[in-house]
């Protein structure tokens, strides 16, 4: 029997080091290549946000034409819907006989509610989860899930001693023929529009995350990462890598081997260690979301802990707009809203702002992160805010940033502040009766 099989392409927008497509090249008769995408004007959810912002949409449409243009020299096309994938994908599989449906393991609990959901209803059918988002595989992990550290500190031992990152894959010749489509929901990705931004650094898709993994190994700035990672601006003083890991354009492999080849012909210290030692970081928390599951939106956390945060609307409005009476924390925001990035001691910072100074669930925050942050990832953004709040992995209390002291210590002479104007529309914390607000969110 041909083998007719569907790629659902989620958070793996790449052809390097896709273990995916050199399965369909191996196994299969015919490929239809599927990305689901929801509409720029999507409904609010549950905190009144969107899901995917304006810088984050731009982002991901070119990452989706990189990933079309580039599935082409392979004989291929990318299908883009505008449409529910569970209501989508049935009538795929009706009309194009499609007996093999490949998808990368996501760690988001929604996500793998849905893969669950269709393997229900197609039990005849073949379902295969790879996985492409992350360092480890799975089966290389030396522990079940359901035994996961709960710690950093226990999870990086046991992966530096029993496991080693494997060889990414290069691109297969070519790829099975797709289907002839006829799909009144499909959206030419190739004459998509996409707006410019000037305030936005990064370009989406592969090509480009290939080209600044190129440029940044290729300079010197591995060997000092370490010790200007916590910069709050300059392009030079992180790897910037987050956006293309975030969307799959970029193989956390492919970064893994470009950085042992620089350790091995440039210089290898503690620098190019830590670099490793932040992609370990990330990849806790994918493992730590398969783990935790639906926990990971829980206002009280993994911990189960009562918090006496609340929601309100006043505060938390402040918040986003950069207006509140925390210059360093406006600065950030305003940052944040223009640019679609902001820095890793500035996410520690104004995080622990809306917890500990203006008292809003935490919730709300990690979904303004979601709607905003051009590399959002579920199991990063969702689990650093657990552990800012104190429900997380750590059982540590609350992450409680001296504001006036992180201003003293990165920008001295108020000059991040002055940029984005952090200083201006200064407001006074509303009063609100803390019980006057119920718990809603996620989860």
């Amino acid at each position: 029997m041909a083998v007719k099989s569907l790629y659902w392409f989620t958070n793996d927008l790449r052809l390097h080091d896709n273990p995916i497509l050199y399965q369909a090249y191996e196994h299969c008769d015919s490929l239809l290549c599927v990305y689901f995408m929801e509409p720029q004007k999507q409904q609010f959810n549950r905190y009144q946000l969107v899901s995917v912002g304006e810088i984050r949409h731009r982002f991901l449409l070119q990452a989706l034409q990189a990933l079309q243009s580039n599935l082409a020299t392979l004989g291929q096309r990318l299908l883009v819907m505008q449409a529910d994938p569970m209501l989508s994908i049935p009538v795929l599989i009706e009309q194009y006989g499609i007996n093999l449906i490949y998808r990368s393991r996501h760690c988001g609990w929604y996500e793998q509610q849905q893969w669950r959901y269709l393997k229900q209803c197609y039990p005849h059918l073949r379902f295969v989860e790879v996985d492409t988002h992350t360092l480890y595989s799975r089966d290389q992990l030396p522990f079940p899930i359901s035994d996961m550290p709960k710690s950093y500190s226990k999870f990086r031992k046991q992966i530096e001693q029993n496991v080693t990152v494997s060889s990414p894959l290069f691109v297969p010749d070519y790829l099975p023929p797709q289907p002839n489509v006829f799909c009144s929901d499909y959206l030419d990705i190739r004459h998509v529009h996409i707006s410019d931004n000037d305030q936005v650094e990064w370009h989406g898709g592969e090509n480009a995350a290939l080209m600044h993994l190129k440029q940044y190994f290729s300079s010197s700035l591995p060997s000092n990462y370490k010790e200007t990672r916590n910069a709050i601006e300059g392009w030079d003083n992180s790897t910037k890598f987050s956006p293309w890991l975030a969307c799959g354009a970029l193989s956390a492999k492919m970064i893994m081997a470009t950085l042992l080849d620089y350790e091995k012909y440039k210089e290898k210290n503690s620098s190019t260690y830590w670099i490793f030692f932040e992609l370990l970081w990330r990849e806790f928390f994918q493992w730590h979301a398969h783990a935790v599951g639906r926990d990971l939106y829980r206002f009280s956390g993994v911990q189960n802990k009562r918090l006496l945060n609340s929601f309100y609307p006043t505060r938390f409005k402040q918040w986003c707009e950069g207006s509140t009476p925390y210059p360093i924390v406006n600065a950030f925001m305003k940052q944040l809203n223009q640019t679609g990035y902001m820095s890793n001691r500035g996410r520690q910072i104004v995080a622990s702002c809306l917890v500990n100074e203006l008292s809003v669930d935490w919730r709300y925050g990690a979904a303004y992160f979601e709607q905003q942050l051009i590399d959002h990832d579920v199991a990063a953004n969702w689990g650093n805010w657990q552990y800012i709040a104190g429900v997380g992995t750590d059982s540590r209390e609350k992450r409680w940033f001296d504001l006036e002291k992180q201003t003293r210590l990165f920008d001295p002479n108020q000059h991040f502040i002055r940029y984005w104007r952090g200083d201006e529309n200064l407001n006074a914390l509303d009063s609100v009766n803390i019980d006057d607000w119920p718990m809603s969110g996620r989860g």
